[in-house]
């Protein structure tokens, strides 16, 4: 399927479909996988409200062969995607204040960061990542979305704009060149990923390392992830793929770390030719992944997509069983990755009766992007006690299920991917 004959069939608002390779401009890209037409996943009506039209973007999974860069057929307009009213706070997710903590760490050490240096990140949430940085070092947010307010009654200063010159220059106003520039889960959102490079060079000094972390594409592959596939990730890095954009640059990777966040992703670090040592985890990581993705990947795309298939069906079996029995099943967690797993499967309020959060987070009170199912807390979990509970998150199911178990719940886990099934609360 060539992406030069696409049209955009449903939808509102601005969107582009991508007939050239955002990295390389190569216009014959190959078809992976589609996943049919998926509402935006931070499009969350209150509950009670009267169902009503809902934008939904084609979710088609394309590879360039030049460059290796896999993405999404589609572009939509960002505040489509992030609403000034973003329901989502970094700070709330364990795995990520870890990882944060981690971040800061490992680059405190990596880079010797001196007190002076000043640390600017892209899409800086509630400050989660920057509260590390800042009691030791200078630091500043740039983010588009009013959870930004969070931040700042943490004492972080936060730009409130998506990443452009305008916020660029406006930090380099007010605090001159950044030692290090971060962009965590948020380098494979933007659009115009050449000009966001460009931006980051400009706010770089001589000497300054740019350090992202994106969702890992061979992990995506290998744990049938699909459920990450959705608009806001236009792009899914290889370490190959990251190289040869970052090339394009004048940057060199230095370093780069697999870490566990959102079901596997990669960290790495780029400068400037000449001003950091290469680590021997660059060519490490570089011969893993010809191994594992690009020996024959063609037919590594293909059973992909064969799995992706079986997953759905073998999920809607095992839910079909279950409400034959007559009992009842309730989600736990509502990441964005929810909403494409939910959507894609089809399932609605007949058959997970609420999907179900900690207390505090945004997303209660609202449904499910594209459905009527409601995000309540998760106190339901434990004074009603449904017979199974599904783990949405399932990439930290490890961590759930025994979690819920401590806190009383005494119903069996539904795991949904990669091969659903039923986690019993006796073996746990």
């Amino acid at each position: 399927m060539s992406t030069d004959t696409m049209k955009l069939t449903v939808g509102t608002g601005s969107s582009t479909t991508v007939q050239k390779c955002q990295i390389c401009q190569h216009d014959k890209m190959e078809e992976i996988l589609f996943l049919g037409y998926l509402p935006p996943v931070n499009k969350m009506p209150t509950i009670g409200t009267f169902p009503a039209e809902q934008s939904s973007y084609p979710a088609l999974f394309l590879n360039c062969p030049k460059c290796k860069l896999i993405q999404l057929g589609l572009i939509v307009d960002p505040q489509v995607l992030f609403p000034t009213e973003y329901p989502y706070t970094s700070g709330t997710t364990k795995v990520l204040r870890d990882n944060f903590a981690d971040l800061y760490q490992e680059s405190s050490e990596l880079l010797k960061l001196d007190k002076e240096d000043l640390i600017v990140d892209i899409g800086s949430n509630d400050g989660t990542l920057l509260s590390n940085f800042m009691s030791n070092h200078r630091v500043q947010g740039i983010t588009p979305e009013d959870i930004g307010n969070l931040a700042r009654e943490k004492g972080i200063d936060t730009v409130t704009s998506y990443f452009n010159k305008d916020a660029v220059e406006e930090v380099l106003k007010s605090k001159g060149k950044a030692k290090v520039v971060t962009a965590t889960n948020v380098f494979a959102h933007i659009e115009n990923v050449h000009d966001v490079l460009e931006n980051v060079l400009d706010l770089l000094d001589d000497t300054g390392v740019f350090i992202s972390e994106s969702h890992y594409v061979v992990d995506l592959l290998e744990t049938l992830q699909y459920d990450t596939i959705y608009h806001e990730h236009l792009r899914y890095y290889s370490l190959r793929s990251l190289t040869y954009l970052l090339n394009q640059h004048g940057l060199d990777v230095i370093h780069v770390k697999k870490i566990p966040s959102h079901g596997g992703s990669i960290r790495v670090y780029a400068t400037k030719s000449g001003n950091y040592p290469v680590n021997e985890s660059v060519k490490a990581m570089m011969e893993e992944e010809n191994q594992k993705l690009y020996n024959d990947e063609e037919t590594k795309f293909q059973e992909f997509k064969n799995k992706v298939v079986l997953s759905k069906l073998e999920l809607d079996a095992l839910l079909l069983n279950i409400k034959k029995e007559g009992k009842r099943i309730v989600g736990i967690g509502a990441p964005s990755r929810a909403s494409t797993l939910i959507n894609y499967v089809g399932i609605d309020d007949g058959i997970l009766d609420s999907v179900l959060e900690i207390k505090g987070s945004y997303k209660i009170g609202k449904n499910i992007p594209g459905t009527l199912i409601p995000v309540e807390e998760e106190g339901i979990l434990f004074s009603e006690q449904p017979e199974y509970a599904m783990l949405l998150s399932w990439h930290i199911a490890d961590e759930l299920a025994p979690k819920l178990k401590a806190k009383g719940f005494k119903g069996d886990f539904i795991v949904p991917l990669p091969k659903p099934f039923i986690l019993k609360n006796s073996e746990i």
